[in-house]
């Protein structure tokens, strides 16, 4: 049974409570802030609950566990269409979303990363906007999200250990001029706010059995229940957001377990589904009020579709390196994290230790490989050390989500397609990184390095991004839409760039200042 059970339940008709619809960083953090404001909220949660102890050391069954699997299409040119065409983004179905799967890296965005157009100048191809809001704006939130996950590194949090895959990275670091840390991240260090310090048991992407890593499942969520102001109903679908004359949203349909069609009406609707659901759920809300989709009037819903530029440089040793043990990703290098055009590329990218098991390395290593020369780089998997390269990529109007004009899942609705076209200076960039990340390695005395694709996406970011013109996104500077006063994007979708760094950070930083902003909306009687 569910820990949250025992909790309130709001009526189905009651039309004053906010509606949230997903339950990862930016829901489940904007759940807790308004139900400890005494607000009344229901989050609908697409997954189901997952109790720590349920969680999987073995990859592929957590991977089957956790990961929202339903159908879905891919088109373009980066190579996720070619090795993962169902799968372009690996994000989760279930309660606490993706804040189940994170490694937990939190880093702050950097100032100049807010004005990316005017800091960076036209960039052909580029779909830039500067944000309506600069890092001066988020600041003292940064510090809030800071405290309340534990990052470490801040607030007097300790560093976590390096594992042997941070000591190798570190060494190359020393011989390249790197600076190399374990970084900023939310997992704690020591006990901290009833949770034990890590136990370095290395399955971070598997779910944190002992609670280390900060997730709004275990954090969030239940805090949020215990005030009596939240109501949190999983295996919930929401098909649609309804409307009265006005165009003010009156409410939500919703799948619930047994497939069938519910209605909970709202005061005001959050929509936090991740870069991919937002969007397809606000153009399967469209009505003739909204012909082109929900809060769409500008066209840019689905568009400037993010996933940072990533990819991965693995290298092999003479001695066992054992990268799976210990923390995934608490190794951070970020000198390259500057805006710094003569490397070719505008924008910079964070390089991360990162380790997977066997059984994903064989299959993302080199995706469809097979012979002498893939099964030699699997027989050196002891010896192997590893980092991820993540960067910021370019916001292009023609990388969209849309729904598919044929195929439809389980519950009738059309699923959505994920076109992505790599920019130039994406390739660019992606080549520094593999480059440098090598240069690296050999450094300190690497064997073999091997430059390995990108996986299916995690930082799924924009489709329906924050502008100060209606004409240029989706929605303002607190994530309330544009066209509709009381319909507000709550995660990653709203993000106008996607900056250098990882983005959970940021979601949740804005899911605090945004739920401060309802509050007073809501106050006044605004919505």
């Amino acid at each position: 049974m569910s820990v949250f059970e025992n909790y309130a339940r709001f009526d189905q008709d009651d039309a004053s409570v906010v509606v949230i619809i997903g339950s990862g960083a930016g829901g489940g953090t904007l759940a807790n802030e308004l139900a400890q404001k005494g607000i009344d909220v229901v989050v609908l949660e697409a997954g189901s609950f997952n109790d720590r102890l349920d969680f999987h050391a073995d990859e592929w069954p957590a991977f089957s566990q956790l990961s929202w699997l339903d159908n879905r299409t891919t088109s373009g040119d980066w190579r996720i269409a070619k090795d993962f065409p169902n799968l372009p983004t690996w994000i989760c179905k279930t309660v606490g979303g993706t804040t189940v799967h994170w490694a937990g890296a939190s880093l702050r965005f950097q100032p100049h990363e807010f004005s990316a157009k005017s800091h960076y100048g036209e960039v052909a191809g580029a779909n830039l906007l500067d944000w309506p809001i600069g890092y001066e704006d988020l600041e003292p939130f940064y510090i809030q999200a800071e405290k309340k996950m534990g990052v470490t590194r801040t607030n007097g949090n300790k560093g976590l250990p390096g594992n042997n895959n941070f000591k190798v990275m570190h060494a190359g670091a020393e011989k390249m001029g790197y600076a190399c840390t374990t970084g900023h991240m939310a997992i704690n260090s020591e006990t901290r706010d009833g949770r034990p310090g890590c136990q370095q048991r290395g399955f971070c992407f598997q779910g944190c059995r002992f609670g280390a890593k900060w997730s709004t499942l275990y954090t969030e969520l239940p805090a949020a229940a215990k005030t009596g102001h939240m109501e949190l109903r999983t295996d919930c679908h929401v098909a649609q957001i309804e409307h009265d004359a006005q165009g003010k949203a009156t409410g939500v349909t919703y799948f619930d377990a047994s497939g069938q069609l519910q209605r909970q009406k709202a005061r005001l609707v959050a929509v936090a589904g991740n870069s991919i659901e937002t969007p397809r759920l606000l153009l399967n809300s469209a009505s003739s009020l909204f012909p082109q989709g929900m809060a769409n009037s500008s066209g840019q819903v689905g568009r400037n579709y993010m996933r940072h530029t990533t990819g991965s440089v693995y290298a092999t040793f003479d001695k066992p390196v054992h990268m799976y043990r210990g923390t995934t990703m608490a190794g951070l290098i970020s000198n390259e994290a500057k805006h710094d055009p003569s490397r070719g590329f505008v924008g910079g990218y964070e390089m991360e230790t990162l380790s997977l098991g066997l059984p994903f390395m064989a299959a993302f290593l080199d995706p469809g490989a097979w012979g002498e020369q893939f099964t030699h780089a699997m027989d050196q998997y002891e010896n192997m050390a590893g980092m991820w390269i993540v960067g910021e990529d370019m916001p292009q109007e023609s990388n969209r989500i849309t729904l598919h004009g044929e195929l439809k899942d389980q519950h009738g609705l059309p699923v959505p397609n994920v076109h992505y076209d790599d920019h130039p200076n994406d390739l660019a960039m992606r080549d520094h990184g593999f480059k440098q990340g090598a240069a690296l390695y050999r450094s300190v005395g690497a064997l073999e390095t091997y430059e390995v694709p990108p996986y299916p996406s995690t930082h799924n970011l924009g489709t329906c991004r924050m502008s100060e013109k209606a004409a240029d996104g989706v929605c303002n500077a607190f994530g309330r839409t544009h066209d509709v006063p009381n319909l507000f994007i709550s995660d990653g979708s709203q993000f106008t760039s996607s900056a250098a760094e990882n983005p959970t950070l940021t979601i949740v930083t804005l899911a605090i200042r945004q739920a401060g902003h309802i509050a007073e909306l809501m106050s006044r009687g605004e919505v």
